[in-house]
């Protein structure tokens, strides 16, 4: 019975929108906060190196704070963050569909879990990725979702 729950794409959808709402709860209350994702759903660009992310574990936590969490970009599918990876703090964009977040985790406690983020078959057909953006459009977006340059923008 849960299998058919989980597997469901309704479920997934509905789970995938809730997720979007408490991230974006938190991103417009300043609140830094870590994400425990499936790896199999996430992106780089650039590509990081395979030394690097053959250290990666099905299931990776990513800090979203500090730069990290001033450059995220929230879409109704994805997160986005800027993040340096290994010794030499080889920079990246980490793009991750929303399904794909396994826990959000907020003061070493879990906020959120999303069951469906274990589902292989999700991984099987990803929804496509937002479209590469421009350094600017990023700074804008990571900008913009501040809640203290709202008026800024006015």
């Amino acid at each position: 019975m849960i299998t058919n729950v989980l597997e469901n794409v309704s479920y997934k959808d509905m789970v995938e929108e809730h997720i979007y709402e408490v991230m974006e709860y938190l991103i417009n209350n300043d609140y830094e906060f870590s994400i425990t994702v499936n790896i199999d759903g996430i992106s780089f660009n650039p590509d990081i190196p395979k030394a690097i992310s053959k250290g990666f574990s099905k299931f990776t936590v990513f800090a979203l704070a500090n730069y990290t969490y001033s450059s995220i970009v929230l879409t109704e599918d994805n997160i986005s963050f800027e993040a340096g990876f290994g010794s030499e703090n080889f920079g990246s964009v980490v793009t991750v569909p929303l399904f794909a977040v396994f826990q959000i985790v907020l003061d070493d406690s879990i906020l959120f879990l999303n069951p469906t983020a274990t589902i292989d078959k999700f991984f099987e057909k990803s929804k496509p990725l937002d479209k590469k953006q421009t350094h600017e459009e990023r700074s804008r977006n990571a900008f913009s979702m501040n809640k203290k340059n709202k008026n800024l923008l006015k």
